[in-house]
């Protein structure tokens, strides 16, 4: 049961890599790192699930807290340069 969301997954995280490395601009890859974030967080909860463990959840804590940094920096960054 659990294949079906992990293929789906690696679907998404193929287009968001395709987008990072093909985006016509940087606000456009700073937005797919965004979404790279989140489909490594949803691997992680569904690797959790899978595996019926609760201590990786403090994982996907700090993991999403320091995704959600990067991309405010990164965003700021983009802002201040013109982007």
């Amino acid at each position: 049961m659990i294949v079906f969301p992990l293929l789906l997954l690696t679907v998404a995280l193929a287009a968001f890599m395709f987008r990072v490395l093909r985006g016509p601009s940087i606000p456009d890859r700073v937005v797919a790192l965004d979404g790279v974030l989140s489909v490594v967080v949803s691997g992680i909860i569904v690797a959790a699930a899978r595996a019926d463990s609760g201590i990786t959840l403090s994982t996907v804590l700090v993991v999403s807290l320091v995704g959600f940094v990067g991309t405010v920096a990164l965003g700021r960054f983009v802002e201040r340069r013109g982007g």
